[in-house]
């Protein structure tokens, strides 16, 4: 009875937790289509209360809740775990040298040149964008630069990403980032981030300054939360793979879990040989932009969601995350 209780007890809390940050990010895209993104995202940036519960909240579900999952299913993979096995096969087993000979035969019968080669070394410089309590700090492989809005321990540091400016060194100042080198990470991970941003211009402006600090041949590894099947919001990330690569990125793998969408994307080291499967695979409903389901939604009179375009719901209420960590 006691273990049935406890179990109860957590399932709750699990809820509790889970449906405040569903809140945070519903408030946040309401803010923004009536305020706009730019005033949204300012005014929920200075509001520290909401911040620091997030960050509370987003900590205890991932290290009471879904860790604890995870550990009890073998079979379920993690958001950080494929992040760093998508990295060992990578950087450490030498798969950049496939897609780097990939990308000189492509820039070769385009008529370009590729001037820059990969240089990695252990360990690798990995910057976690909203990374609320550095969960890549346990890998030994990676120089870990974390950063949030609102760091909820000392190991990751306070920093806006869609503001901070970019320049010749990574620049600190009382755990604040005032700058990020450009061209100098290995890695850049958005785990569960995108999805947080309010509009498709603040998630493209994201992932283009994610181009501009990571070195030629580095990776960008982005996974978002999404229980429907894999047909279902396929649309959507043909979209980002789309948009990612006039960025100048080439995706390299993917995989589709239950509960979320695993991506790996190359910085090109020509820009041109990226373009180039966007110019040839370009659907008709394609666009330079980044846009996640419920920005196809709207409330009516009644408060009842009522979808546009004919684009099914992502379910990303963080209760259906369980194994997301």
């Amino acid at each position: 009875m006691q273990n049935n209780s406890a179990m109860n007890m957590a399932s709750e809390e699990h809820k509790l937790l889970a449906q405040f940050l569903k809140d945070v990010h519903s408030s946040l895209r309401k803010s923004s289509t009536e305020l706009g993104a730019e005033e949204a995202w300012r005014k929920h940036c200075d509001n520290k209360d909401v911040l620091t519960k997030y960050a509370s909240c987003m900590q205890k579900l991932a290290t009471n809740h879904w860790d604890v999952n995870y550990a009890n299913n073998v079979t379920a993979t993690s958001r950080i775990t494929w992040a760093f096995q998508t990295c060992r096969e990578y950087f450490f087993e030498k798969a950049y040298f496939k897609f780097r000979q990939k990308e000189i035969d492509i820039a070769t019968k385009l008529g370009v040149t590729v001037t820059q080669q990969e240089l990695f070394t252990k360990p690798l410089q990995l910057i976690d964008v909203g990374s609320c309590y550095n969960p890549f700090q346990i890998y030994d492989c990676f120089n870990v630069f974390a950063i949030d809005l609102c760091p909820s321990n000392d190991s990751v540091f306070q920093c806006d990403f869609l503001k901070v400016a970019t320049g010749n060194d990574n620049l600190v100042q009382n755990n604040k980032v005032m700058q990020l080198k450009s061209c100098f990470f290995d890695v850049v991970t958005f785990c569960f981030l995108l999805e947080y941003i309010p509009s498709s211009e603040f998630r493209i402006n994201a992932c283009e300054k994610a181009y501009h600090i990571l070195k030629p041949g580095g990776l960008l590894i982005i996974n978002t939360p999404d229980s429907k099947h894999v047909g279902a919001n396929c649309k959507i990330m043909k979209c980002w793979r789309y948009a990612l690569a006039c960025m100048g990125f080439t995706r390299i793998k993917y995989e589709k879990f239950k509960h979320m969408h695993c991506m790996a994307f190359r910085k090109a080291l020509n820009k041109d040989t990226a373009v180039r499967w966007a110019t040839l695979y370009k659907e008709p409903y394609m666009e330079y932009a980044m846009n996640i389901p419920q920005d196809f939604q709207k409330e009516n009179e009644d408060t009842k969601v009522v979808l546009l375009n004919d684009v099914q719901p992502s379910h990303c209420d963080f209760t259906e995350l369980p194994f997301a960590i």
